[in-house]
């Protein structure tokens, strides 16, 4: 399946569609709209109408759906709204705890993001990285730090939180998906902390995050840009190895075959 380059992912309620044009037009690599946590519950079914009247009206639009979880009375109507419309890219699955909460989805056709916010799901996630139509995993953990029971904000939380990270980068790799998503940063003015997450998921092997407002997007993507350091560096590395040298040396330090594809894919995330 082909991978599409996402750092970031904004949500939008389903139950606030003056909103979604403002999403699009946000410079976010996706717009989510959002029928689970930001919509009550008496206005579960009015945030597909709302979507379904814009994308009726927008036909060039495309956007995923967070969809409402497994055990929720909205999912199938939602699993089915997905299905029917052609401008839906993708769906979040959030809460999955299994492949065959995974397959439910797949006969949509839609590209899958399940959403890592539980027990349950961490001890799933090789068959829930293997299922059908999974693009790429994302990371819940607000949710997943609730269900744990973790220590808001304590470095015991955030070590606990960093190895549900970990799996969900070897299963990602392991299972061919693209690079996950992080989970959202709730605090919205907080530019420093937003940009230090980024940056920590990112060195950890994610490929963006998940965001809530617009002005988070141009944040994340600044925290995920190459250096002008690292650019220099990766350009003297690969210039160097276009003389087709097995080994060599660049700034003192030997550059083999791995240091030399760390260089390109600098070089390729130049946006």
């Amino acid at each position: 399946m082909p991978k599409s380059l996402v750092r970031s992912a904004l949500f939008v309620p389903g139950s606030r569609p003056e909103r979604f044009a403002k999403a699009l037009a946000s410079g976010a690599d996706a717009v989510i709209v959002d029928f689970e946590d930001a919509v009550e519950e008496s206005l579960k079914r009015q945030a597909r109408d709302n979507l379904g009247v814009f994308l009726h009206a927008h036909a060039e639009a495309q956007v995923w759906v967070r969809i409402n979880a497994p055990q929720h009375a909205e999912h199938f109507a939602d699993v089915a709204f997905c299905k029917a419309h052609a401008n839906v890219a993708g769906v979040l699955l959030p809460k999955v705890e299994s492949a065959a909460q995974v397959a439910v989805l797949a006969a949509t056709g839609k590209r899958i993001w399940p959403i890592i916010e539980s027990a349950r799901g961490l001890l799933a996630l090789a068959q829930i990285a293997q299922a059908p139509q999974v693009e790429r995993l994302s990371f819940g953990g607000l949710d997943l730090a609730l269900d744990l029971n973790l220590s808001s904000h304590s470095r015991a939380a955030e070590l606990a939180l960093d190895q549900a990270r970990l799996a969900l980068i070897v299963h990602s790799r392991a299972a061919g998906l693209a690079p996950p998503l992080d989970g959202v940063h709730p605090a919205i003015d907080d530019p420093e902390g937003l940009h230090r997450s980024i940056r920590h998921a990112y060195e950890m092997g994610f490929a963006g995050a998940l965001c809530i407002h617009p002005k988070q997007v141009a944040v994340i993507h600044a925290a995920l840009a190459p250096s002008a350091e690292e650019l220099a560096w990766a350009r003297r590395v690969v210039e160097a190895g276009a003389h087709g040298a097995g080994a060599y040396q660049i700034d003192g330090q030997m550059v083999d075959a791995p240091v030399l594809l760390r260089a390109q894919r600098l070089l390729a995330a130049q946006l």
